[in-house]
């Protein structure tokens, strides 16, 4: 049975008298040419262990399994698992796990994979959208663990992860997770490449953990509410920002913020990730 194509897809769902289930996006990769742009972009060898999320009808698992050592696929929707097992049957080196990822504790039941903990697990998705963000923290929660991580995500959140300060897209999220890692496109993939299709386009980009933030901060949780307040009040100079949220006073805001050679009438929205932990720093 071909499962990465529109018809296979299909046929296999109607022999086993199943639907797409939208409640927990599933849109079924039909292109083998992305399915291997993924594959090859998690760059995994027969000494890496690869868990891929959302294993769906097998299609990326069958790619995964003829390039890594050991893949632990992870399923969410237990009508899929009988499906499962019989595409993946003839393959050795595939667990599979029926479970919910943002359920499931990862140092047992992900990371006792690998033989050596010391070693690092390489990370395939194709993530229903309403997940992703959890998905991506999840991920750089456990950075030291992960190598990279390959994901198909929403075009706009991929958008929205790879812009530089003062883009519409910038925000956020951008902050948070360039701090932790490195973020490349892969590719652009447009909804007619899934069944059934998506209303929106989609992108694969590869997520890399870095060992320690780009930047240190000395307080989380007052670096934290800087970059939302910035990004709560767009419009607002970062001088006001920093006063109308009390974190500092007008006086020792601007005394900051000049110290730091960053104009007190700039936009949080154009403030790079070093200036929000430096700035946060200075008020620690």
């Amino acid at each position: 049975m071909d499962n990465a194509t529109l018809s296979g897809v299909r046929r296999l769902l109607a022999e086993k008298g199943l639907r797409p289930h939208k409640g927990l996006g599933q849109n079924f990769l039909i292109d083998k040419n992305i399915l291997q742009k993924i594959a090859n972009a998690a760059e995994c060898t027969k000494n890496d262990v690869v868990l891929e999320i959302g294993a769906g009808l097998g299609s990326l698992t069958l790619y995964l399994a003829d390039l890594a050592g050991q893949v632990v696929a992870v399923e969410i929707d237990k009508k899929l698992i009988p499906i499962l097992q019989e595409v993946l049957a003839a393959r050795t080196n595939i667990a599979l796990i029926s479970g919910d990822i943002l359920a499931l504790d990862w140092e047992q039941e992900i990371f006792g994979f690998l033989k050596d903990p010391r070693d690092r697990i390489i990370i395939c998705a194709n993530l229903p959208y309403y997940i992703t963000s959890p998905v991506i923290f999840k991920i750089l929660e456990h950075g030291n663990r992960i190598k990279r991580a390959v994901l198909m995500i929403q075009r706009e959140v991929a958008e929205r992860l790879l812009a530089p300060p003062g883009n519409r897209n910038y925000g956020l999220i951008t902050v948070n997770v360039n701090r932790m890692a490195e973020v490349e496109m892969i590719a652009r993939v447009s909804r007619n490449c899934f069944y059934p299709s998506p209303e929106v386009d989609s992108a694969v980009i590869r997520l890399s953990p870095r060992s320690r933030p780009s930047i240190l901060v000395e307080n989380e949780e007052v670096f934290a509410e800087l970059v939302r307040a910035a990004f709560q009040a767009r419009r607002k100079t970062i001088l006001n920002v920093l006063v109308s949220r009390n974190l500092a006073d007008r006086d020792k805001a601007m005394e900051v913020l000049l110290a730091l050679g960053v104009d007190p009438n700039r936009r949080g929205e154009t403030l790079s990730v070093e200036d929000f932990a430096q700035i946060a720093n200075r008020l620690s």
